[in-house]
């Protein structure tokens, strides 16, 4: 998720941009760059912060460049560098842009460029876009080799474009990233979103998907992909900058909980071959060798990433028929862990740089074992050091407490599962059920979402609770794991992740009519041992919150708060029965005082041991 802007009119250029990167820069943080044109074309980029990038700018020397773009980069293709950062020229270093979004079919588009003698220089998807400009650009207007360019991509942009042949004009382009336009007083300020345009102007005009507008000083024509020149609604933004940041959201854990039907469909784009009922994921770089060899695969991770790890045992002994550990990472290098011939190690970390996690990545390796990376962040240290793996393509995640970074790595960890199964028992049509229906899932999320206000009236009756207990069975034990975590970090209520089934070993003691109790209960073939647990917790007078199919009457016998979600598959249901336990833990914090964003004590990356 990279932040663009442009802008066009009567100021300097280049102050105008840096301002607006450095207000969109929680959008990437990698790498920064500007391109200004006027008969001329500057560009300059770095990677690092945006900081580093204005103490390499001159403003007073850039002063009479009034056209320009900028762009704060999130890696997807490519490490962050200097090469990969944006803007990006063509060959003749004519055509600059800059980009937000994935483009799928860019190793295509390579390949033929460079049967035209085009070089691309840089690992990422984005400059296939210029030169493929570029090669239209040599018999049609830059507006018109940019609607020719777009309709080759597939996948995802916001796209500005400035070319030194035609200065005093911006094209942008949008599918499926955000893009608006601010209406200023002799000028135009572009941008991913609002927080770099409402300090000049709080005119707007949304740019929808496959819409190209043609941007002057004081002017915009707007088109179809299909040449169609079509008219656009001004709107008027009153909403302040930091409110705009969060897109009006209270807090960035509450924006991204609601980002999940997004960041969920983001993880399996482009990877579902529905055709085949079959995965492909590139990036684990194994043999096919290497890959009928896995004898045991063990899961490494801290935290959130140690529950995924969990479903991720359930789901890959259960359809692909691999044994699974899962392991502590602060505590799998303290002892001697026994890794043999056919054992393959996966890490998890949503940063790349967890402490414990890359120690007992790099213990493994010295053992002699592959090991894969499931994360985050593109050209973190995991990243790097791994001999592959998945990236989950969730985007920034500021809030602290994980919430779409999970789903994300749930939504991997199942395509994996699909993915080795097939190349054991699953066949074709097994393996198109399940895509069809994780196709269907960010659908499920977005009903489930629907909820949240319902579920604040539940928060509102047990905030002042002292301790929760979770419980869950199968591959929702971790959920239950998770579940009771985050009612942890954000509202400081003590709570416990328990299989219910154990829940009469030990925690049993604790229950009277003061002790909440969560139970994660969907119909499945353990529903029945589940329903025997809630007797017992509801002999002891307990209060019970399940999580549940829709349409299960019987459960409102014994709960006293049903939270309704669709019925899935097994496979895919941990996707849908987290979401309630996280609105549940965000409403329980807010409701409690809790600084929801920034609990104390804890840090989004944990990079010390």
């Amino acid at each position: 998720m990279c932040g663009i802007i442009g802008y066009i009119g009567n100021k300097n250029a280049s102050e105008v941009i840096i301002k607006g990167l450095k207000r969109l820069e929680y959008r990437g943080y990698d790498s920064a760059g500007i391109a200004l044109v006027d008969g001329s074309i500057y560009v300059n980029k770095k990677s690092g912060k945006i900081s580093e990038l204005t103490a390499l700018l001159d403003f007073e020397s850039l002063k009479n460049f009034h056209t320009g773009i900028g762009h704060t980069r999130w890696a997807t293709h490519g490490a962050p560098s200097d090469i990969n950062a944006h803007p990006h020229l063509d060959c003749k270093e004519e055509i600059a842009i800059v980009h937000n979004g994935i483009i799928e079919n860019y190793s295509v588009i390579k390949k033929m460029l460079l049967t035209k003698g085009h070089k691309v220089i840089s690992e990422t998807d984005t400059e296939v876009i210029v030169h493929l400009i570029e090669y239209f650009y040599q018999t049609n207007p830059l507006l018109e080799a940019v609607m020719m360019a777009i309709t080759k991509l597939e996948g995802t942009f916001g796209l500005l474009v400035i070319s030194k042949k035609e200065p005093g004009k911006i094209i942008a382009a949008r599918k499926g990233s955000p893009l608006i336009i601010g209406i200023g007083d002799g000028e135009m300020i572009l941008a991913s979103d609002a927080s770099a345009i409402v300090e000049y102007t709080r005119k707007v005009v949304y740019v929808e998907d496959n819409e190209i507008f043609e941007i002057s000083g004081d002017s915009f024509k707007t088109y179809t992909i299909d040449h169609e020149k079509i008219k656009k609604e001004i709107s008027n933004i009153d909403w302040d900058i930091s409110s705009i940041e969060k897109q009006g959201f209270s807090h960035f854990m509450l924006k991204e909980i609601f980002e999940q039907p997004e960041t969920i469909n983001n993880a399996f784009r482009g990877r579902m071959l529905y055709d085949k009922g079959n995965i492909r994921l590139d990036g684990l770089r194994l043999t096919d060798e290497e890959l009928s060899g896995i004898n045991r695969i063990t899961f490494i991770a801290c935290g959130t990433s140690w529950h995924a790890g969990l479903i991720g045992q359930y789901l890959i002994e259960e359809y692909a028929r691999i044994p699974v550990k899962v392991e502590y990472a602060s505590e799998f290098r303290y002892r001697k862990p026994i890794l043999t011939k056919g054992d393959l190690v996966i890490v998890i970390s949503q940063s790349g740089e967890t402490a414990d996690t890359l120690a007992a990545l790099r213990e493994a390796k010295s053992k002699g074992v592959k090991v894969l990376g499931i994360t985050n962040i593109v050209g973190s240290t995991i990243a790097r050091e791994s001999d592959g793996g998945v990236y989950i393509h969730a985007g920034p995640e500021i809030g602290v407490a994980s919430t779409k970074a999970f789903t994300s790595q749930i939504t991997v960890l199942i395509l994996l599962t699909i993915f080795l199964a097939r190349r054991r028992d699953m066949n074709s049509e097994e393996g198109k059920v399940y895509l069809e229906h994780l196709n269907e899932i960010p659908g499920h999320v977005t009903e489930i979402l629907k909820h949240s206000d319902s579920i604040r009236e539940i928060a509102e009756i047990y905030k002042d609770k002292s301790n929760f207990l979770y419980l869950g069975r199968g591959i929702h034990f971790p959920v239950a794991l998770e579940g009771a975590l985050k009612l942890k970090e954000i509202s400081y209520i003590h709570a416990e992740g328990y299989p219910a089934a154990e829940m009469k070993h030990g925690p049993i003691a604790l229950l009277d009519e003061n002790m909440p109790v969560v139970f994660i209960v969907p119909k499945d073939e353990i529903y029945s041992k589940v329903m025997s647990n809630m007797e017992e917790v509801r002999a002891r007078k307990a209060k019970i919150i399940a999580i549940a199919n829709e349409g299960d009457e019987e459960i409102k016998k014994y709960a006293n708060h049903v939270i309704y979600i669709p019925g899935v598959r097994k496979m895919l249901a941990p996707l849908l029965t987290v979401i309630p336990l996280q609105l549940l833990s965000y409403h329980m914090a807010v409701l409690r005082g809790c600084d929801v964003d920034q609990p104390r004590n804890l840090a989004k990356s944990v990079t010390v041991e």
